[in-house]
């Protein structure tokens, strides 16, 4: 970059590419730094739903209001994002989970987001591969699936259009006030964002976040098997509850024909090697849930790394310890759901301008504190 950048964005996942993307649209000169490539890491290994969550009003605030701006932002995206509009179906077992989806659909409501209770029957006809007893769903059409390192590259690439540099295989090595340091490089800019996802802690002392292990697998292609995201009502207990291990219930259409089954958590540290037992256990639970699952090929299995913080919300803003510094990572799971909301935010309290949602509940402050998970 010929000219100081005004922002340094360091990270080129799909968070740190909305960040550079909205920062550049503000007319900020932007330099995005990743030590590999745009679109790796945590972003290329995981699943790509967009998907309205409920764990928590700021969690829903922040993905219902990215999900409004992926729904914009979609039209002028390139095919390859593998775009479907599929929906969500969240399975109810029993009937005191199908008064939770009741209770979930009240809330989105209030939200304005568009949901409807399924019943048996009608949950039936819309996923007949579902075994027969499970006693209904909530269908939220708006949610959706992409391809995660496709849809940040394309973000990247509108940050490049408005002026935005990229240098790939380019290792950070310290961040300082307002500048970073590459090797013996040091370069100077008006903030730094740290959007490393879970190695963010690595450049940012204090930083309470940690990575959380997670599995996927993938089939041939079966086109029709599977029309909507189907996720069990006890995802969100498995997903945000803080212990060793868990798995859950969760399945994805691609727009190749393939299935992506999911989901598990481990607290391992950085140990990425497959676990074979836990996939054993979420390819039964998935199992449990489509018994015709038994009948198509998987022909991978992966893992990669969630950024989880303490209270299961990212941090977003600014960095006390360090003048210039703002951190936008520690999305866990939902990175890919509210990386638009993520970088508008930013972009928002940089440029001084007035966000569309509070952006307090992801506020840094609030854990600075704080030096690991419990």
């Amino acid at each position: 970059m010929s000219q100081r950048p005004d922002a340094v964005v360091i990270g080129a996942g799909i968070v740190g590419a909305s960040c550079a993307e909205a920062l550049a649209r503000a007319g900020r000169r932007v330099l995005i730094l990743d030590s590999s490539f745009a679109g790796g890491g945590t972003t290329a290994a995981g699943m790509g739903h967009l998907v309205a969550m409920d764990d928590s009003p700021a969690q829903l605030a922040l993905t219902a209001y990215s999900g409004k701006l992926w729904t914009e932002l979609v039209p002028d995206l390139p095919g390859n994002i593998e775009y479907e509009p599929c929906g969500t179906l969240w399975v109810a077992e029993d009937e005191e989970q199908l008064v939770a989806v009741r209770e979930k659909q009240r809330t989105y409501a209030e939200f304005g987001i568009e949901a409807e209770t399924l019943s048996p029957t009608q949950l039936a006809e819309a996923e007949p591969h579902l075994r027969p007893g499970l006693s209904g769903a909530l269908r939220v059409p708006g949610d959706g699936v992409i391809y995660p390192p496709n849809a940040a590259l394309a973000l990247v690439q509108r940050a490049i259009a408005n002026g935005a540099q990229l240098r790939e295989g380019t290792r950070v090595d310290a961040i300082g006030p307002r500048e970073v340091l590459v090797g013996r490089e040091r370069i100077s800019c008006d903030c730094v964002i740290n959007a490393c996802g879970a190695e963010a802690a690595q450049l940012t002392t204090g930083l309470p976040i940690v990575p959380r292990k997670g599995h996927l697998v993938i089939t041939d292609r079966y086109p029709g098997f599977c029309h909507h995201q189907l996720v069990e009502l006890g995802y969100l207990t498995s997903a945000h509850t803080m212990n060793a291990e868990s798995v859950a219930f969760n399945v994805q259409p691609r727009a190749t024909g393939q299935l992506l089954i999911g989901s598990s958590r481990e607290l391992v540290g950085w140990d990425g090697t497959v676990n074979r037992a836990i996939v054993r256990r979420m390819l039964d639970r998935a199992l449990d849930f489509m018994p015709g699952l038994a009948l198509t090929s998987a022909i991978r299995t992966w893992t990669g790394f969630r950024p989880a913080t303490p209270d299961k919300l990212p941090l977003i803003g600014a960095w006390e310890d360090t003048p210039g510094l703002w951190i936008a990572a520690g999305h866990e799971g939902l990175g890919i759901t509210t990386s638009l909301g993520t970088g508008q935010l930013i972009a928002d309290l940089i440029v001084g301008a007035t966000p569309a949602i509070d952006p307090a509940p992801f506020a840094p402050a609030r854990v600075h504190a704080t030096a690991g998970v419990s």
